[in-house]
Order: structure tokens, then C-alpha cells, then sequence
């Protein structure tokens, strides 16, 4: 089964603003649990000039509760209290001429039980000479957001099921939960699933348009120097001096 959630917005700011507010925006008072980002390729197309970059980001995650109750202990792993660290691979092209941006990100934890894999397309509005212009007054820049959900959990029970019958379902976790396991179809393990991340999901790119309109405020105010100096307080607060 796959589950899709799509959003648009317009940001009252240039599309090269947009942009680099995209690649400056952790950290920001909305993106606490992201600890830490890294480049690992960038490099222009010689043919098209199209930038492409290649990021992976570190963020604390926090499992729902009810997914939770929903999976086995053999696959929770570090989970402390419903937390652990989890990586997402970020791939981004922009083409400066045309433009737009197209990125994708995806989660490198957790597969087996939940793949969320989600697109942004920035577009460029009117008017479309604005150039290198980073003021609110120049242009708009639209993105239309598409997450897509898919949950692994309840297929790989359906597969034990076949293979071994309906009592392999009930045995893949430890007895406090075979009751509870046994009395929910795989579909519906897998539907519930997906449907809390979308709840969550949702909540979380509200937070992270949020995140953007600070960093683009910042650049407006203070240019690429409010820019950092916001990173640097936004880090401070998060982490603590003695990290800096």
C-alpha cells in the first residue's frame, strides 16, 4: 500500500532567496532534532549548469506512541522512550536559467517498517527577470510538496502468513503482544501505520515552512550575515555553548 500527501504554497520572496533559505535553513527555532548536516557531493552540469548536491542530515527521531504498540521489540533496536537517531538522504537539482528546483528526501532508517519519501518542486514566479534580487517586493516563488508513505511491516507479515499460515502472524513479537497483534489484520497494521505518519508528517512540514520563513526573514533583515548569525544563536540554544 501507498499513501501520498500533497501541499502547495507560494513564498512572497525571489526564487534565489528561496533557495538559498532551502540549503541555509537548519538549523532554526522549528528544526530542534535536526543535529547536524553534510555535503557529500556537489557539482554544476557543464552542459546545462544545473547544480546538483548530494546532503545527509542527522536527526533525533521520536516514534508515535501508537506506532509503537504496534511493533515487534525485535525490530524497535535503540529505541530509548521512543527516540533514536535516524539519517535522511537529501538530493536537490536547480537550474538558475529555467528557474526551478526539484529535491528529494528519504529516510535511511526504518525501511522496513515505513519509507517515506518526499518531493519539493520550487518554481519561479513573476516577474522572471528578477536576476539576483533577494527583495520581498521582487517575486514569488512557489513549491508543491508531495510525501509519499509506504509500510513494509504489513506486507512482510502477509508474506510469514502465506509461507506458515495465519500463526506466524501472531509470533513475530513477544507474548504481551500476540494478542494484540494477532487481532489486527496485516492491511490494517499497515494502513495505521501510514496514516500516523501522514498525521505526523503533515504537522512536521508546517513546522518546516515555518523554519523557511524565519531564514528568509533573516536574509531579508541582515543579508547572509543575519543568516549565520541566526544559525549560530539557533545552535547555541539547541546544543549548548560548550558544543560550538
Amino acid at each position: 500500500m501507498v499513501k501520498f500527501y500533497e501541499s502547495s504554497f507560494t513564498y512572497d520572496y525571489t526564487f534565489p532567496a528561496v533557495t538559498l533559505a532551502y540549503f541555509l535553513r537548519y538549523p532554526n527555532p522549528y528544526s530542534t532534532h535536526v543535529l547536524s548536516t553534510d555535503v557529500i557531493s556537489r557539482s554544476v552540469d557543464p552542459v546545462s549548469g544545473r547544480l546538483h548536491t548530494l546532503r545527509i542530515h542527522r536527526k533525533s527521531s521520536r516514534l508515535p506512541p501508537a506506532v509503537l504498540k504496534l511493533l515487534p521489540k525485535s525490530v524497535l533496536g535503540n529505541v530509548r522512550s521512543g527516540r533514536s537517531e535516524s539519517y535522511i538522504l537529501e538530493t536537490s537539482t536547480i537550474d538558475i536559467k529555467e528557474g526551478w528546483m526539484k529535491t528529494e528526501s528519504k529516510n535511511l532508517d526504518w525501511t522496513g517498517i515505513l519509507s517515506v519519501v518526499e518531493k519539493q518542486e520550487y518554481r519561479r514566479q513573476i516577474p522572471v527577470d528578477e536576476g539576483d534580487d533577494f527583495r520581498v517586493g521582487a517575486g514569488t516563488t512557489g513549491v508543491t510538496t508531495t510525501v509519499m508513505f509506504r509500510s513494509r511491516l504489513g506486507e512482510r507479515l502477509r508474506a510469514r502468513g502465506t509461507r506458515k499460515g495465519e500463526a506466524a502472524v501472531a509470533e513475530v513479537d513477544d507474548e504481551p503482544k500476540k494478542g494484540f497483534l494477532s487481532s489486527w489484520s496485516t492491511s490494517g497494521i499497515q494502513r495505521s501505520i501510514e496514516a500516523i505518519a501522514s498525521r505526523k508528517t503533515e504537522n512536521q512540514l508546517g513546522k518546516s515552512k515555518e523554519g523557511m520563513m524565519i531564514v528568509l526573514e533573516r536574509l531579508r533583515s541582515g543579508g547572509l550575515v543575519g543568516v549565520l548569525d541566526g544559525m549560530r544563536r539557533d545552535r547555541e540554544l539547541a546544543f549548548g555553548r560548550e558544543k560550538m
